[in-house]
């Protein structure tokens, strides 16, 4: 059937009722038998039509908003095996068997197998009998691989997590570049290429570099979602004790929940884990120092238990199917808008209230400038470098909804959410010209009478008239700008300076992290330039997600009634029992929110278990009896 032709197709819900067609109805009966639901999201019924009648396709659709299903039921509905591209080896175990807990014929190749496992699998989709093969980028440039594929077929390539193809995003893999053949090789077989964060100058980079450009002349459509997850509340607060800020917060308002901590450094993360663990919070480490059994046993832990917290560099997360993630929190200034949203987007997969917390503080900002000015590439590079952080730090220090700020940066529009921090407790604006003058007169005197560059701190200590060593070492006492900023605290000087390095007034010295003044300097030393302000609020006593609850009692489903809550405790075990058994993460058996339906609706038999959203005929006939003789237990 015909396709209308656009650049940029938005989905729109109105555009994706249920279609006559054969392929659509085939594809909605393959939801429904296989995994259970009665209709699609909104815009995924428009993608697999399109995908399924042999188009290709560019999605940008948020994690959680079901992309997967995207390229599952094409691959089931039509003819072949649907070979997935996907960075994630440590977790393709995890995914092929959520897929076959369906009913569904998975397999995957990667370097983790010895050869009779893979002969196994090549010999499988060789005879025709995978629904879905995933393969890491780097099997790609084995012959053998392209080989293996000529010789089977092949029903759609997806490629998942395609924003590491573009070198302007935060993500970037080389082994992703190889992918731009596939269309060469196998020009008849439709590809799917998905991401949850993009620019629109990525969402530009991943057409180009793939081959996936929209055009009248195109049998290319890029579908794009709204990036909006309305269920995590945004929260970005100044850095004092880190570690302390983060430990009030799981214990006021997260105590047993599963969450992920983001740190910059392996020894923050070690430290920060040791810490948690040592306050009460059970938290394992992960990061590319530990030995790889540690890591895999880490990560593994976190897919199978409830309530544990990960702490993390950002090599933690991608592809991270766990539904039931209540907070990501970074202990440390993400480098760009992408990564922290897709960090972030790991939060509330199930739709659940959940909390994307951040501390940063001036020291962030130095470290990160330092870190560009000393980075290895181009200056184009860092140029890049310094757009994504200046975005993030704009995101930061901004005084209206975070929410419309993050969406912007996607080239979306928005209204105020009313459930972030700036919406909750709005942040005060206040004229800092004059404390910026300040400061910016402190570095001038330092650098022209003394020929000096000192760091944030030093200055600070000058303003506030401090006499301690390092002052009096190098006479700065006698400076006529010594003492004359006793009228604010040294956390608000240290915002000061945030602010000014934020808004580019200032800059960092990448040898040894001195301030130094910038081309605008001069316009506010010469009073021809306003500087507004970020006062931050006073921190509330407690801003947690609408509808969610503090402490122990978050663990409980917030649209769950009061007398279906012991079922569905009982309904939890059963399912921890049954993941342990099989040796899989609990939410490849079901979903909390699959679990919550069943108990309350309290279905009486297979027929009524059937209809309940997420148990398709597969996990019925698997599970449904020992289902139906949980619920009689508990009556």
């Amino acid at each position: 059937m015909p396709f209308p032709e656009t650049e940029d197709q938005p989905l729109d819900p109105s555009e994706t009722a249920a279609s006559d067609g054969p392929a659509v109805s085939e594809a909605l009966r393959t939801l429904r038998r296989v995994f259970g639901y009665e209709s699609f999201r909104d815009g995924q019924q428009e993608i697999i039509e399109h995908v399924v009648a042999g188009g290709d396709a560019l999605v940008l659709m948020p994690t959680g908003g079901g992309k997967s299903l995207c390229y599952q039921i094409p691959s089931l509905v039509r003819k072949g095996t649907g070979v997935v591209i996907s960075p994630l080896i440590a977790l393709m175990q995890d995914q092929v068997d959520a897929l076959r807990a369906l009913g569904v014929q998975a397999g995957f190749l990667n370097s983790t197998q010895d050869l009779d496992e893979r002969r196994v699998v090549e010999a499988q989709f060789l005879a025709g009998e995978l629904d879905l093969l995933y393969l890491a980028p780097e099997r790609l440039r084995v012959p053998a691989t392209v080989q293996l594929l000529d010789r089977g077929t092949v029903s759609l390539f997806a490629i998942d997590e395609a924003h590491c193809v573009a070198q302007w995003g935060h993500d970037f893999r080389p082994d992703y570049l190889t992918l731009s053949g596939l269309h060469e090789r196998w020009p008849e077989v439709p590809r799917i290429a998905l991401t949850a964060t993009a620019t629109p100058a990525t969402r530009d980079e991943i057409a180009a570099r793939l081959d996936l450009r929209a055009g009248p002349d195109s049998n290319t459509r890029h579908f794009v979602a709204s990036f909006d997850r309305p269920n995590i509340q945004y929260r970005i607060e100044p850095k004092s004790d880190a570690k302390k800020q983060l430990l009030r917060l799981l214990t006021t308002e997260h105590a047993g929940d599963a969450g992920i901590v983001y740190c910059l450094s392996r020894n923050s993360v070690d430290k920060t884990a040791e810490f948690l663990t040592s306050n009460g919070i059970e938290a394992v480490p992960y990061h590319a120092g530990l030995d790889a059994a540690t890591r895999a046993a880490n990560q593994s832990r976190f897919l199978r238990e409830d309530g544990l917290v990960v702490v993390a560099t950002i090599a933690f997360g991608m592809g991270i199917d766990k539904p039931d993630v209540r907070f990501v929190a970074h202990l440390d200034l993400p480098k760009s808008v992408e990564g922290y949203y897709q960090e972030t987007g790991r939060a509330g997969r199930d739709g659940l209230p959940s909390t994307a917390w951040l501390a940063y503080g001036l020291q962030d900002v130095v470290n990160l400038r330092k870190m560009i000015e000393g980075s290895e590439g181009d200056d184009a590079h860092r140029r890049r470098m310094s757009l994504h952080l200046d975005a993030m730090l704009a995101l930061c220090e901004a005084a209206t909804c975070r929410r419309v700020r993050l969406l912007d940066y996607f080239g979306q529009g928005s209204e105020p959410c009313g459930n972030c921090d700036t919406c909750l407790s709005p942040p005060e604006s206040w004229d800092g010209t004059v404390a910026a003058q300040k400061v910016l007169s402190t570095v001038v005197r330092l650098d022209r009478e003394r020929r000096q560059k000192f760091g944030a701190g030093h200055v600070i200590d000058i303003l506030l008239g401090k006499k301690n060593a390092k002052v009096i070492q190098f006479d700065h006492d006698t400076l006529s700008v010594f003492g004359i900023g006793t009228d604010l605290r040294e956390a608000e000087w240290r915002g000061v300076v945030r602010q000014l390095l934020a808004q580019g007034l200032m800059a960092v010295e990448s040898n040894y992290g001195a301030l130094v003044l910038t081309d605008t300097s001069a316009e506010v030393l010469r009073g021809q330039r306003e500087v507004m302000m970020r006062r931050e609020p006073e921190r509330a006593k407690a801003t947690a997600a609408k509808g969610a609850k503090s402490g122990k009692d978050r663990k409980a489903p917030v649209d769950l009634p009061a007398e279906a809550m012991p079922i569905f405790e009982r309904l939890r075990g059963w399912r921890a029992a049954t993941a342990k058994e099989q040796g899989v993460p609990a939410y490849v058996i079901f979903h909390d929110a699959t679990l919550r339906e069943i108990a309350t609706a309290l279905p009486g038999s297979l027929a009524e278990l059937g209809r309940v959203n997420g148990v398709g005929e597969n996990k019925l006939a698997k599970y449904g009896e020992q289902i139906l003789e949980t619920l009689a237990a508990t009556g």
